[in-house]
């Protein structure tokens, strides 16, 4: 890892952990043992690093994204996967973030919102058009705005004017948004993989818990 990748990796982990406003590039610098005057060889400022540590949080997120997607065994099974993928994701990440990003880093989280209304759009919509055809999910359903709705939905978790932070877990959240989603489109055939795999997903998190 070049000099430039560990000061972005390194960003990342503590943006991730406190927050973007309340780290400083003094405390990346003194976190690296280096000086700010070698982060800004490579970045002219926080608002590129923040940028830089955006790109990899995305390229990441989309290798993760098409992974579980091609190792779902259906659309249902998949919305599960996503869900582990998101909790393992909130365990690591400051509910501040995306709030400090959208304040006080408008480019980087116009990346953001670009990602948002492509990629992860696209994979939804994709997901919802196979559950019809699979006859998993209601044959009446109208793809498109339940795309837009699922979409929307995810990413207001992080509002915390929305969402106060401490009053519920991000976990809960998601989870609780996500199932409803569910048993609002599933046909009886989807509810019946909708259940069990639900099942499984709560034993794996008692289990989870009990070996904290």
């Amino acid at each position: 890892m070049d000099q430039q990748e560990r000061i972005v990796s390194k960003a990342h982990e503590l943006f991730m952990r406190y927050g973007i406003r309340s780290v400083s590039m003094d405390e990346i610098a003194s976190n690296l043992g280096i000086s700010k005057k070698t982060i800004y060889q490579f970045f002219t400022d926080k608002d590129a690093l923040v940028e830089a540590v955006v790109n990899m949080e995305l390229s990441g997120s989309e290798d993760d994204c098409i992974k579980y997607i091609e190792n779902s065994e259906n659309p249902v099974h998949e919305f599960f996967m996503a869900l582990d993928m998101i909790r393992d994701m909130l365990r690591l990440m400051n509910p501040m973030l995306i709030y400090d990003m959208q304040k006080y880093h408008p480019s980087a989280f116009q990346k953001l919102n670009c990602y948002q209304n492509e990629f992860v759009y696209n994979q939804i919509e994709s997901n919802l058009s196979r559950g019809v055809a699979e006859e998993l999910y209601r044959a009446d359903i109208n793809v498109p705005i339940l795309a837009r709705f699922r979409l929307v939905s995810v990413f207001a978790l992080f509002n915390p004017d929305m969402f106060p932070t401490g009053k519920h877990t991000l976990d809960d959240i998601i989870r609780e948004i996500t199932m409803n989603f569910l048993y609002g489109i599933v046909t009886p055939k989807g509810q019946k993989l909708l259940n069990k795999y639900n099942q499984q997903r709560e034993k794996q998190i008692q289990h989870d818990e009990k070996g904290k």
